[in-house]
């Protein structure tokens, strides 16, 4: 059996829980690199790109988890958590493309490492064999995976395009990374509950705890986008301000009514793309902004709205464990 990368750390847990985590993301990485493989070399090395370089496999750990805290980890159970990973990578091929990103977990990302349309047609592969996988899962299984999936889209698409005129900015953000991020955690959680042997209140709570969970999760990734330097998160620092994706630090930056943010406010409503000093100058400024801390608190906030949701279940290890998975994603932004 191969070994897992490692995951996000959840400290406290019992060695009984921690056996059973361990074990259970080894037969999710197994699953994971037999279905990825391919006849052809090619496709074979282009759909294993970015599993190849590792990932946190955050996804899957959150079904185990949720799995646990219902009942137990059944073999259904692992492969709805590989259904998910792959649906994930999946989205983060078709991601790199539309980001033009030329780094992926430290490594070249697929688009750059092969070109737009193989990494286009692989991510494409991957959402086949996703949904292939959790057809035999049943049709309630594959009604969700469509569900997510549209929503998935939807949140991508409106991503990439500006607030409505007379929507509140800080709202459809919050809405947007519901669409694109929260949905696809959320189904991972609940598929764990689904096929873990919860009830239809547990399948529930844990659907809602994952969509929080998953909202926090890429409002920590928005804020590491900026605040980091790239050697750490093996990303590209700025590519959301290069690209023009307004993210929570920076539509609070825009709304300071602070003369002395008149610069930064300048940068912002221009093309960052086309300016590598003013992206440069502009993400110095947003990263020493006020702005950045009321992000990071607005990030801790919905945490706390997670933890209070994830607490409706009885008390248990593995209940513990989803509380720790919350802190262990906001220790992300320090």
């Amino acid at each position: 059996m191969s070994t897992p990368p490692p995951t996000l750390s959840l400290p406290g847990i019992g060695a009984g829980l921690a056996a059973d985590l361990g074990e259970g993301l080894a037969r999710v990485d197994a699953l994971l690199r037999a279905t990825v493989d391919h006849d052809d070399p090619f496709i074979a090395g282009a759909s294993g790109h970015l599993l190849a370089s590792g990932g946190k496999r955050f996804r899957p750990m959150l079904t185990l988890l949720a799995a646990l805290a219902c009942g137990g980890i059944t073999e259904e159970v692992v492969v709805a958590a590989v259904g998910v990973e792959l649906t994930h990578l999946a989205s983060l091929y078709h991601d790199d493309v539309m980001d033009e990103a030329t780094v992926r977990r430290g490594v070249p990302s697929v688009n750059a490492a092969y070109d737009n349309s193989t990494a286009i047609l692989v991510g494409d592969l991957l959402f086949g064999k996703a949904s292939e996988l959790v057809a035999g899962l049943g049709p309630e299984a594959v009604l969700i995976q469509s569900q997510t999936f549209v929503r998935l889209c939807s949140g991508q698409i409106r991503d990439a395009r500006p607030c409505p005129p007379g929507s509140d900015p800080i709202r459809y953000y919050l809405d947007v990374l519901a669409d694109k991020t929260g949905v696809l955690v959320a189904t991972a959680a609940r598929y764990g509950a689904m096929f873990g042997g919860g009830d239809p209140a547990a399948v529930e709570t844990l659907r809602g705890y994952g969509e929080r969970l998953g909202v926090v999760f890429q409002l920590v990734d928005d804020l590491i986008d900026i605040a980091s330097d790239g050697a750490e998160s093996g990303k590209t620092p700025g590519t959301d301000l290069r690209e023009g994706v307004d993210t929570l630090a920076v539509l609070y930056a825009k709304e300071s009514p602070d003369p002395g943010d008149a610069r930064l406010r300048e940068l912002l409503a221009t093309d960052l793309a086309a300016d590598p000093a003013a992206h440069a100058q502009a993400l110095a400024l947003l990263r020493v902004h006020p702005a950045l801390d009321r992000a990071r608190a607005t990030t801790r906030a919905l945490g706390t709205d997670a933890l209070a949701a994830v607490r409706a279940l009885p008390d248990s290890e593995a209940r513990r464990a989803l509380e720790a998975l919350v802190d262990g994603v906001i220790d992300r932004v320090g």
